[in-house]
């Protein structure tokens, strides 16, 4: 299959060098300021860039009808238009917080713990994350999301929720129960950008050939 790749630093180099493991010919190379006409010829697209380019290039692959995957994150709030638009295309979108399959089973973890805990009264809860100093989004996407599971478990008490950036580090997420008697903690720790490379090539060959718009837990346990 062919592969456009939108959004061309390091995480595009990275997904260059794993797409033909995935059965993947990269097609195109989409670099900021270049148009995207060029990926009118893929099967699929997969964008990685800024929260302020996402929107509109989204809206572009899906008015050329190019299915594609999204790893980029802080332009969640413009997802039902965005939808909207992919469903007008008759194409696909599969999007994601985070494209780890670590982290993706990790949030199922957390949410079990908040559900377990909802009730024991005696446990505060925090969710702390740090990633390197070019992530502009903070609190992650991908801590919004962790957060969220716990709500939708049943936890309704106040969970603390920080956020650093500092160097180069790869991203850690953090949850954490806390009781007078004990404490819970839950970590996930990348140690590279190669895990979520793998998951957005993975949800690459699973778009293809559908319709609609899809998060990547599905991709890997079902709706």
């Amino acid at each position: 299959m062919k592969l456009a790749l939108v959004g061309y630093g390091k995480m595009g180099r990275m997904l260059e060098g794993l797409a033909p493991e995935a059965g993947f010919e990269v097609s195109a190379r989409i670099d900021a300021g270049d148009e995207l006409s060029g990926v009118s010829g893929a099967d699929v697209a997969i964008e990685f860039t800024q929260p302020e380019a996402a929107v509109g290039n989204l809206l572009r692959l899906a008015e050329l009808g190019v299915p594609t995957v999204c790893g980029t994150t802080g332009w969640f709030s413009e997802l039902d238009r965005v939808s909207q638009a992919v469903e007008r295309g008759g194409s696909a979108l599969v999007w994601s917080p985070n494209f780890s399959i670590g982290v993706n089973v990790f949030m199922r973890v957390a949410a079990e713990a908040a559900r377990l805990l909802a009730d024991e009264k005696q446990y505060g809860a925090w969710a702390w994350e740090i990633h390197h100093d070019a992530k502009k989004d903070a609190p992650s996407g991908t801590l919004l999301k962790l957060v969220e599971g716990m709500r939708a478990a049943g936890y309704a008490r106040s969970i603390d929720v920080s956020s650093n950036r500092a160097g180069m580090h790869p991203g850690t997420h953090e949850i954490g129960f806390d009781s007078a008697a004990d404490t819970i903690t839950l970590r996930h720790a990348a140690r590279s950008r190669e895990g979520f490379a793998r998951g957005a090539l993975k949800a690459a060959r699973w778009i293809h050939g559908k319709r609609g718009v899809f998060e990547f837990s599905e991709v890997l346990f079902g709706r």
